[in-house]
């Protein structure tokens, strides 16, 4: 889940030297959203830009200690390369962190994308526990990708009520169990083109609520509260995905439409419907130039039902916590949730090292079923992009988030948001 504020990174990157393969890899595999659905068989990028030879973040290591380059060469076969990082992160979430994260990466066939099994598991000093795995898995020949999302969290975290018109003031702490199984199972159709769909299970269990600490009637208890809530059910999935390389895309386009159902029937506390439609696009500006100009749309509307609580959409709770930069997660809650970003990145050096970004981002929120839209809350902010891999174009992400009601935060992260 992405960090609010975090050192585990940068701890992780003087530990690169215990990163563990069961085979030699080209650099190191990146901690997370190695290769994700839509990524090309081959890498997407070369040691050379130019004519001006690129370096990442091992280069410099084994430039200190004079050790010898690794070869340039997509290796991964379907022998499995494993990758362990400890780290010690902190978070306002969490506080201390002690952090233990790891990844598979293999080919189940010599011509086949690569997959990867990504988990992590943490426990922090507000005894937060979290175990997230997430699974991207490709057939010998492409036609099949099946994608799993495995979470187990023990998670105190504050909520601010609904809508994007909350208070930072409304705090209202809650404490809860996570238990979350997705499947999905995508088919190719043509070109670009997939579709598919699965198996979807969030149970949240043993949730409390220490109430709002200004004392008023919290929007949790407005909305109705439960120690338990389940959403089980289906989902249909179609996905356009043109993009040049999923870690770090420089152009191309992506569209995801999700429609999820959660009825009693296959064990839902509740009977809802929800849909998805996550859509990005990658912009060469000015042509010619290795900067990119990266649009995203982050749509999530509950269409009917009454879904828990804590299955809202919420900022900071998309598939991979990129939403919201700027905010601490969950700040913001509500029935249905529009999101727009807008990101220009850019070489801060021409061997490719180090980069840097600035982005805008906006979200409205509705409080409750029927209701319309709430304020328009922007974060806006830099960043700063330090080349982890630069086979994979993998960067390590340091951004500075600002929002409304004085939120700020320092995000940082592997790979970039979108």
């Amino acid at each position: 889940m992405r960090p609010y504020l975090t050192l585990s990174l940068l701890t992780g990157i003087l530990l690169l030297s215990v990163t563990v393969f069961a085979q030699q890899t080209p650099q190191g595999i990146p901690l997370k959203k190695l290769m994700p659905e839509g990524q090309s068989n081959k890498p997407a990028d070369t040691a050379t830009v130019k004519g001006i030879p690129q370096k990442d973040l091992p280069d410099v290591i084994r430039d200190l200690f004079h050790g010898k380059a690794t070869p340039e060469v997509d290796s991964i076969t379907t022998k499995p390369q494993i990758s362990v990082v400890p780290a010690i992160g902190y978070t306002l979430v969490s506080r201390l962190a002690l952090v233990l994260s790891g990844n598979v990466a293999f080919r189940t066939g010599p011509d086949s994308r690569v997959s990867t099994i990504v988990g992590s598991t943490s426990y922090t000093q507000n005894k937060q526990f979290t175990l997230p795995v997430q699974t991207n898995i490709w057939s010998k020949d492409n036609q099949w990708d099946f994608v799993g999302d495995y979470r187990f969290l023990k998670y105190p975290q504050d909520t601010y009520g609904l809508g994007s018109s909350s208070k930072m003031t409304n705090v209202d702490p809650m404490d809860y169990f996570f238990v979350r199984f997705y499947e999905i199972i995508l088919r190719h159709v043509s070109g670009n083109f997939y579709a598919g769909g699965g198996y979807i299970f969030d149970d949240h269990y043993n949730i409390s609520q220490a109430g709002n600490k200004n004392g008023e009637v919290s929007d949790y208890t407005r909305y109705g509260t439960s120690t338990r809530t389940i959403s089980s059910g289906f989902t249909f999935n179609g996905l356009f995905d043109s993009r040049d390389n999923a870690i770090n895309p420089s152009k191309g386009g992506y569209v995801n439409l999700e429609f999820r159902t959660s009825t009693k029937f296959t064990g839902s506390t509740a009977d809802w419907e929800s849909i998805v439609l996550d859509a990005r696009k990658y912009l060469n500006i000015p042509a010619g130039s290795d900067n990119i100009l990266a649009l995203w749309s982050y749509d999530w509307i509950v269409l009917s039902g009454k879904p828990g609580y804590l299955d809202l959409p919420s900022t900071g709770w998309d598939a991979n916590s990129a939403t919201g930069r700027g905010y601490i997660q969950g700040r913001f809650r509500g029935t249905q949730m529009v999101y727009a970003e807008s990101e220009y990145r850019f070489k801060l050096t021409a061997n490719g090292l180090i980069g840097g970004v600035v982005f805008l981002n906006a979200e409205s929120l509705s409080a409750s079923q029927g209701t319309k839209l709430q304020a328009i809350q922007p974060g806006y902010g830099p960043g700063l992009r330090i080349k982890l891999n630069k086979i994979s174009k993998t960067n390590i992400t340091i951004d500075y988030g600002f929002g409304s009601q004085g939120s700020n935060g320092l995000f940082i992260d592997v790979g970039e948001n979108f």
